[in-house]
């Protein structure tokens, strides 16, 4: 007979904190999770994650100067010392990019860097944090996130504004895309005891603003949601049972190649990920 204390041991060890990405990761794939946030496997850069980066960078160097000193002249500067910093940070050599590539990868960070001016003018903003950390207790599970930008507007009240590098999403999916920031507006809430008055989405690409006002229904739907996920990995990590879940994301996942879904085998992933990221990283630098 199996001891009941032994078979309840988990398979994986089940993890102490959850952000809006992991949150939103384990909804869509379980076993993207597994792979990215139990198991804490390398993945490939992304040139679209790295560049998001860079440019999230570039804004926060901005924001570190007197208001009246943050113009397009000071964030083109601010995005050389960006990219400067990411010269030899392990997202940017893993790209492997030849001279053309890489003078397109500083050409698509200046575009959107550009666009950014159209949006707003950031010497009027009162900023108050830049990558700001925040966690706050969900019973025995700590959600935490970092916050782009917290700003008072001109009644003094609190807005968090979240940049994306990506596009906007279509009317459907708008919703689902605000999820993540009304996670920042609980730990405001949670954190400093006032809820934010207003959350902002920033699409560089496309230069569009998506704007919400939280509520008391939407942060208690965070507590709701957040404690229902956390079960779900809870029990996915003691049964071992973390499904995968095809959809279009599949075409840009780095574990692809392990994914039962595709034939892989989930087994073989610690391994041979670590070992091809570690080649990736080793590889003679590319040029042309």
């Amino acid at each position: 007979m199996t001891d009941l204390a032994e078979a309840d041991t988990p398979v994986w060890p089940i993890p102490s904190s959850l952000s809006p990405s992991r949150v939103s990761s384990f909804t869509s794939c379980p076993m993207q999770f597994r792979f990215s946030s139990v198991q804490r496997l390398p993945e490939p850069p992304g040139v679209a994650t790295t560049r998001g980066s860079v440019v999230h960078r570039a804004l926060e160097l901005l924001f570190v100067l007197d208001p009246i000193e943050r113009t397009p002249e000071a964030l083109a500067t601010t995005l050389s010392g960006a990219l400067d910093e990411y010269a030899t940070d392990p997202d940017y050599v893993g790209l492997q990019l030849d001279d053309a590539a890489a003078q397109a990868f500083r050409a698509d960070c200046d575009k959107l860097i550009e666009r950014y001016f159209d949006m707003e003018d950031p010497t009027t903003i009162r900023d108050i944090g830049l990558e700001v950390r925040m966690a706050a207790p969900v019973g025995s599970l700590e959600l935490r996130g970092i916050i782009d930008r917290l700003e008072l507007d001109d009644d003094g009240e609190l807005v968090v504004t979240d940049y994306k590098t990506g596009r906007a999403p279509s009317g459907r999916y708008e919703q689902k895309s605000l999820a993540g920031v009304h996670f920042y507006s609980f730990l405001c809430e949670a954190v400093l005891g006032r809820r934010p008055a207003k959350i902002r989405l920033m699409y560089l690409s496309s230069g569009e603003t998506i704007e919400t006002v939280p509520s008391a229904q939407s942060v208690r739907f965070i507590d709701t949601r957040t404690s229902a996920v956390w079960k779900a990995v809870e029990r996915a990590c003691t049964t071992g049972d973390f499904r995968p879940n095809q959809s279009r994301l599949c075409d840009w996942c780095g574990f692809r190649q392990w994914c039962p879904a595709f034939g892989g085998d989930p087994d073989r992933a610690e391994a041979e990920a670590t070992a091809a990221y570690e080649a990736l990283l080793t590889a003679p630098a590319a040029t042309g």
